[in-house]
């Protein structure tokens, strides 16, 4: 019997108002990277970090931008695991991350913080305890 296919990866679409600007910010604050911009004027971009892509698209100019948390309560755009979530919050505060919410622990088992983007999207990272 064949074995069936699996997945390899996964990639969060974050719709965003300038993405060079955007990009930039997952560089300089968020220690992604990436090697390109896509057409001209650039409106796509995919940042990385460990192994981890998210994919940013610029959307139509006056486009209104809404994030999960302004349709669901607290809730996120993307979400990261880590395995030492005490010292990426430390290297986000040293970057100068725009901190949504500190360090702590939730009740489900997990510590965690969550950053804000320039868009307004809510990313959260975390580590099981």
């Amino acid at each position: 019997m064949a074995q069936a296919p699996k997945l390899i990866g996964s990639a969060p679409v974050l719709l965003v108002a300038e993405v060079v600007k955007a990009a930039n910010y997952y560089r300089d604050q968020l220690g992604f990277a990436y090697d390109r911009f896509w057409n001209e004027p650039p409106d796509f971009c995919m940042v990385k970090r460990d192994g981890f892509i998210v994919m940013l698209a610029q959307a139509c100019a006056g486009t209104q931008l809404l994030p999960h948390w302004k349709v669901v309560h607290q809730m996120w755009n993307a979400y990261f695991w880590c395995d030492d979530v005490e010292s990426l919050h430390a290297e986000f505060v040293k970057r100068g991350a725009r901190i949504d919410y500190g360090l702590g622990i939730k009740p489900y088992g997990i510590k965690e913080f969550g950053i804000q983007d320039l868009d307004g999207h809510d990313i959260a990272f975390g580590q099981k305890i």
